[in-house]
């Protein structure tokens, strides 16, 4: 499983109980949005070759906002 945590600045995350970071410039760099409009569904697709999406798919503004 893997676990996500958002802030202002980048994604913390732990994969396969490896914990590492994922900043700002560099998943918008990967994804060539906007960091508040990229969705959690696309930093996992980063993280993960061939993730388990469940769920709609929510924006890194709302999920800091929340």
């Amino acid at each position: 499983m893997t676990a996500l945590s958002f802030d202002e600045t980048g994604v913390d995350v732990v994969y396969n109980g490896t914990e590492f970071r994922l900043e700002k410039d560099l998943i918008e760099d990967a994804i060539q949005k906007s960091y508040p409009d990229i969705t959690d569904h696309e930093v996992l697709q980063i993280v993960e070759e061939t993730p388990e999406l469940s769920g709609e798919p929510r924006r890194i503004a709302d999920i800091i906002d929340s």
